[in-house]
């Protein structure tokens, strides 16, 4: 393997994506693999574009309609999301989120809004969708947002993609949910996870095949009559979750399983902790003030090869987390802050 990894890094969905590959060869071809996959998901997914796919259902009333394999298989992750975190990560909060201003791109949004009449209640239900094959059915009330799992398996495919077809190791980050495939680099995957820029940060080292993800409150966020709301709801109530933690940072075998841990951390608050230690999954939670906890052996700088699990026994063992440093991420590395973005490492290319 080349001693040295290749990266670029570009904008995507108001964050930042950034790819690495072991082969510096291969980083052409693996950029225009991850493009145009990123593109296909938009196409479908996205509630922003008035001709993606996933806004069409509007208007099906309840009947069963005939999807896309990919939404398929977007709106099959995310009932398996919902299903393993008892709803409290729901697909159908779409329309809670428009309703409470955002209804177009993160950077669209004006500074501030009309205020906002606090209606609590809860979210018409994932339990209510039904997808059998390529066939559809929504409720008639219900609107779907696939952004807390959508961003996270795209993620997961591209790597995969990028892997099979190039014969390369591969990190995909997009914003906070980073993905790998293929062959590590010689001592492994080294990520920075900090939680602001200036603020202490600890550098893991993911094993090839491993993933993480970090969940914030702190990235997109608008105002409402002077009132400071951020994207991720409590179905329960269809408001922001109360916020507890400012970033949740789950490692799993796949960036899917640990963005759905993350997101439900943000949503459970403090009964976050107990669950992901049922669970086995290394997080780190960072409160409010500032202060950290960890679960299931995520690592101080002295411990290593740490098991995880799986969101409610997804099958994934083997992942590690092998070690955590304050030392900074490895050149072929990649840096996750808490508003979902991936720090350049110095040296690489764009």
């Amino acid at each position: 393997m080349p001693g040295a990894a290749a990266a670029v890094e570009w904008s995507v969905w108001s964050t930042t994506a950034r790819l690495v590959v072991t082969e510096p060869g291969a980083l052409a071809a693996a950029r225009e693999i991850v493009v145009d996959h990123l593109a296909a998901v938009d196409e479908v997914a996205s509630r922003f574009r008035a001709d993606a796919e996933i806004n069409q259902l509007d208007h099906a009333d309840g009947t069963p309609q005939r999807i896309s394999p990919l939404l398929a298989d977007l709106v099959g992750a995310a009932l398996l999301a919902a299903r393993r975190t008892d709803g409290d990560v729901d697909p159908t909060v779409g329309g809670p989120l428009a309703a409470l201003g955002y209804d177009r791109d993160i950077t669209l949004l004006p500074s501030d809004g009309p205020r906002l009449r606090v209606v609590h209640r809860p979210a018409p239900g994932w339990q209510r969708i039904r997808l059998t094959g390529n066939t559809l059915t929504l409720p008639d009330d219900a609107r779907l947002d696939l952004g807390a799992t959508a961003k996270a398996q795209a993620a997961d495919r591209c790597a995969a993609l990028v892997a099979e077809r190039l014969d390369t190791g591969v990190l995909v980050s997009l914003g906070g949910d980073v993905a790998t495939a293929g062959n590590a680099p010689e001592g492994g995957w080294r990520i920075r996870v900090q939680d602001r820029p200036g603020e202490p940060a600890c550098t893991i080292t993911l094993a090839a095949g491993s993933a993480v993800a970090t969940s914030s409150t702190l990235g997109r966020r608008w105002r409402r009559g002077g009132r400071l709301l951020h994207h991720i709801l409590d179905p329960r109530t269809c408001q922001p979750a109360p916020v507890v933690w400012r970033t949740a940072t789950v490692a799993a075998a796949s960036c899917l399983d640990a963005n759905t841990a993350s997101t439900a951390a943000i949503v459970r608050g403090s009964a976050a902790v107990g669950w992901l230690r049922r669970l086995g999954m290394p997080a780190r939670l960072v409160a409010t003030d500032g202060s950290i906890v960890t679960t299931a052996g995520w690592p101080a700088p002295s411990r290593a090869k740490v098991a995880g699990a799986g969101v409610a026994g997804a099958g994934v063992a083997g992942v590690r987390v092998d070690r955590a440093e304050t030392a900074p991420p490895a050149e072929d590395g990649t840096r996750v802050t808490s508003a979902g973005s991936a720090t350049r490492p110095r040296g690489s290319g764009r």
